[in-house]
């Protein structure tokens, strides 16, 4: 039997007006404004996992009358992943970042255990954000911050060799004469 995970990011129809649709959507789920504004953030929100494809088409339906797009997914459907050795040559790293910066929406990570432990985390939903372009900066560069407004006129250096105040040293311990203590034989 399929099972399908239903998820919504937001997306509306072409020609549909935003305040229609959150307005449609509310009745809906009979939503308050936390939960819209959680739906409308445009992160991926997964509203019912493993359901029949008669569900699936019911709930793709309601979202449609509403003017909202659906993300319908088969959850038996085997994900096939095509991985490229490397960056054709007419592609450069703008055209290739222009790409990334295109692909707006956050595709979902599918792990397949290789062994028992990863089997644990077979089922965890989290983003694939990929690996950025070669040549990529990954942090940004830190804003320029002015230099604090100290007054450091009552401060002044000591010439070379003078005594910057430190404690003096501690006397010399004298040690005790011990030289009249005799071991007695018993």
């Amino acid at each position: 039997m399929q099972q399908f995970e239903i998820a919504f990011s937001g997306e509306i129809l072409p020609g549909a007006q935003l305040e229609q649709v959150k307005a449609a959507i509310a009745r809906l789920f009979q939503a308050d404004d936390a939960l819209l504004a959680r739906l409308f953030s445009g992160q991926r929100v997964v509203i019912k996992q493993s359901v029949d494809a008669t569900a699936a088409g019911k709930y793709q339906a309601a979202f449609q009358r509403a003017g909202a797009v659906l993300d319908v997914r088969d959850l038996n459907a085997e994900l096939i992943e095509e991985i490229t050795p490397g960056l054709p040559v007419e592609e450069t790293v703008a055209e290739s970042a222009a790409a990334v910066a295109s692909s707006a929406t956050v595709a979902m990570l599918n792990v397949a255990p290789r062994d028992e432990y990863m089997a644990a985390f077979s089922n965890v939903q989290a983003p694939d954000f990929g690996i950025a372009p070669l040549g990529d900066d990954l942090q940004p560069t830190p804003a320029e911050k002015p230099a604090p407004n100290l007054d450091l006129s009552g401060i002044s250096i000591a010439p070379v060799g003078s005594d910057m105040g430190q404690l003096p040293g501690a006397a010399a311990i004298v040690a005790p004469d011990v030289s009249h203590i005799k071991l007695a034989d018993e």
